[in-house]
């Protein structure tokens, strides 16, 4: 048999499932992710063998002037998911706080450090990128 971890979005119209996750997982602090997430940072990954339970019709995109595309649900708002320029629904990464049940990842390090809230200080020992993984 094997693991499968489950999420879904605030109302719970939005379910999916995958089977694992990406090595490297970092928080992303720049200024989109920030606003999309309502937080000091986003945290995301890619995933394995995502499959969509129920509501991907409910799924709506906002595409950034730099052509990111930030995925929520439209009937509660949750931040689902980010994809990069020009790249499909199944290769979205999806935000770690969707899922519903402890999941096997460990956070390595921050991205794009140099703009981060100033509200919010660093503390950990993880390696801090100014702009993306170098």
């Amino acid at each position: 048999m094997s693991t499968s971890y489950k999420g879904s979005c605030l109302c719970s119209q939005v379910t999916f499932q995958v089977s694992g996750f990406k090595e490297h997982i970092a928080n992303c602090h720049c200024s989109m992710c920030r606003k999309f997430h309502g937080a000091a940072f986003g945290t995301l990954s890619q995933v394995k063998d995502l499959i969509w339970l129920s509501g991907q019709e409910r799924l709506k995109d906002y595409v950034a002037p730099n052509g990111t595309i930030r995925t929520f649900c439209s009937e509660c708002g949750s931040s689902i998911g980010f994809r990069s320029k020009g790249n499909a629904l199944p290769d979205i990464e999806l935000s770690l706080a969707m899922f519903d049940t402890d999941i096997p990842v460990n956070i390595d390090a921050h991205i794009y450090s140099a703009y981060k809230s100033n509200w919010h200080e660093i503390t950990d020992d993880l390696p801090q990128y100014k702009e993306g993984r170098e």
